[in-house]
């Protein structure tokens, strides 16, 4: 049997190639559906014709769409495909490393299968869950994923769902928990024939990217708890990335992020593995981590863009923008003990107060902090990457600030061997119309930057996608092996060193930090008897109390209980005992 919710149709047939359409029946207990009891072979093509239309519409649960989102749907049997992950019993985001990947971009090919012949490297750099940009179908060849129209197929182009379990098999079996990020704040501009099924779309109410998601409707709320059950139970996926949960737009006595967490821990104790939900959010609202019985969400972790920015201005200077207030000089410090700079201060950049402090005994893994992602990166005017203007030695302490501090660390592809090509932003709209909106919208979103016209990248030209694609023979030349060899040693010193993962020692208010140099660029960052030793001023800086060095990015030794770290370095010590 077949159904779809589509109660704006006074009638709905079922259209099948070399068959005659045939009428659906109302649902006689659930308003607005309508079912028929035609099987499927697996690989069947079918679409839904809404009342006198002639066009058929693909199913709003499609879980194929072989010609694109404008086409038919496609029967797919998720119990066929021969699984290889019994023993896998999932990984834990504490303690973890996580990889964020663009499916398009991370190898020439552009597939899930060709990433999964990279998981390898992975392994290799100490990565535990790799993070998948969207996959949901979309039009057109290349995009970043959030343009998606239909949650439940996974993008053509990339290898379609036999590809995406191909993938997840493979992660599985090298040790790497796969997190999904998903979108379900808004639509993508074509192809969203949703809304022709019923009110997925609230009236009125706009994103940023477009009109918002119904949320009041129990059907849509059902639509997104179903996806996410399918992500868990049909791909094996370890873990959502729920993206802009500020957009989503909540007026029930419980909200859908709520629901979700429950949902995902009653699906965890059924399935005996560890299922993650994080959350991006621009709130800096400890409320989506709390506990349910303390009057939160219950999500697992959120990221925490706060960390980037304090990060990015030390490292760059740059201090435009929402970058103006962490030039504050306690800005590293306080997310590195309280998690958000903004906990309720003043935000210049917005006007107004902003965020809420994150409670103390929070464990720090809960706070995803990173250095550089995809949105960091490719919303930059011409996507530049730290390593686009930042000397090796900075990249070096940029890459020990990421892989010590007490959140769980994420990596941007290519940033474990400083890539030299940039992350920008594409599209591939068919329709010349939309191309040309989506050019003429970032050419002048920038330009009111000061950016000129012609240095702007045209998201639409394929070659501001091929650009984009990671150069993988950088990884084994000079300073970029050099950087990445880094990498490697800072993620085994996280799993030698119970300090830098050990909830108990990486609580948020328990490392300490103490600048060492008045300009506030030479600093001592505490994690137990860890420290994480960085100079950026253009000097030699002397460190007392060091004991033994772990880690160093340039050649520094212990002499007598203090360390000289040469300008644009840093240092993991173990720190002196008194009287040693």
């Amino acid at each position: 049997m077949i159904e779809v919710w589509a109660p704006r149709a006074d009638s709905v047939r079922l259209h099948r190639p070399g068959h005659a359409d045939a009428g659906m029946s109302r649902h006689p207990s659930r308003p607005g559906v309508w079912t028929s009891d035609i099987t499927f072979e697996a690989g069947d093509e079918y679409g839904f014709v809404l009342g006198d239309s002639l066009a058929a519409r693909p199913d709003p649960r499609s879980r194929r769409q072989p010609r694109g989102v404008h086409d038919l749907s496609a029967h797919v049997d998720p119990a066929a495909f021969a699984w290889t992950d019994d023993d896998w019993t999932g990984r834990p985001l504490a303690g973890g490393i996580v990889y964020e990947m663009h499916v398009g971009t991370f190898t020439p090919e552009g597939t899930l299968d060709a990433a999964a012949d990279r998981l390898e490297h992975l392994a290799q750099l100490g990565v535990t869950h790799v993070e998948l940009l969207p996959v949901n179908a979309v039009n057109g060849v290349w995009n970043w994923g959030y343009d998606g129209v239909l949650w439940f197929a996974v993008h053509e182009p990339y290898g379609g769902p036999d590809g995406y379990r191909r993938f997840v098999d493979a992660a599985h079996a090298a040790g790497i928990a796969v997190v999904q990020d998903v979108v379900y704040n808004h639509l993508g501009p074509s192809g969203n024939y949703l809304p022709e099924f019923g009110p997925y779309l609230r009236e009125k109410s706009r994103t940023s990217w477009g009109e918002s998601i119904d949320l009041d409707e129990p059907e849509v709320r059902a639509v997104i708890l179903d996806n996410a059950r399918m992500w868990f139970e049909e791909y094996h996926v370890d873990a959502l990335r729920l993206d802009a949960v500020h957009a989503l737009a909540d007026h029930g006595p419980v909200h859908i992020l709520r629901e979700l967490a429950e949902s995902a821990d009653a699906l965890s104790a059924h399935l005996q593995r560890p299922l993650t939900l994080i959350a991006e959010s621009d709130l800096n609202d400890p409320t989506l981590i709390l506990p349910r019985e303390a009057g939160g969400y219950g999500l697992t972790a959120q990221w925490s863009d706060d960390w980037h920015h304090a990060v990015h201005v030390l490292l760059t200077g740059e201090t435009a923008g929402y970058y103006e207030d962490f030039a504050d000089p306690e800005a590293l410090g306080k997310v590195w003990t309280r998690g958000f700079f903004h906990d309720g201060t003043f935000s210049s950049f917005r006007g107004r107060a902003h965020g809420a402090p994150v409670p103390e005994e929070v464990p720090a893994w809960r706070l995803v902090t990173f250095a550089q992602d995809h949105d960091q990166i490719g919303n930059r005017a011409i996507g530049d990457r730290l390593s686009q203007s930042l000397s090796p030695g900075r990249l070096a302490v940029a890459a020990v600030l990421t892989l010590t501090a007490p959140g769980t660390p994420m990596l941007f592809m290519g940033e474990e061997w400083g890539a030299s090509t940039p992350w920008q932003f594409f599209t591939s709209h068919p329709e010349p119309e939309l191309g040309e909106a989506t050019a003429r919208g970032r050419i002048g979103e920038f330009a009111r930057m000061g950016w000129d016209e012609s240095q702007v990248p045209d998201p639409q030209d394929p070659e501001t996608f091929r650009r984009s694609v990671l150069a993988w023979e950088e990884a084994r030349q000079g300073e970029h092996a050099r950087l990445l060899e880094l990498y490697r040693a800072l993620a085994r010193l996280r799993r030698e060193r119970p300090e830098l993962t050990d909830p108990a020692l990486a609580s948020l208010g328990a490392a300490d930090v103490v600048w060492d140099d008045p300009s506030h660029r030479a600093v001592r960052l505490g994690r137990g008897p860890v420290e994480v030793l960085v100079n950026l001023t253009d000097r030699e800086v002397v460190f007392d109390r060091v004991g033994t060095v772990l880690l160093a990015t340039a050649d520094a030794a212990p002499v007598g209980g203090t360390l000289t770290l040469p300008s644009e370095s840093a240092a993991v010590v173990e720190t002196a005992r008194a009287g040693s």
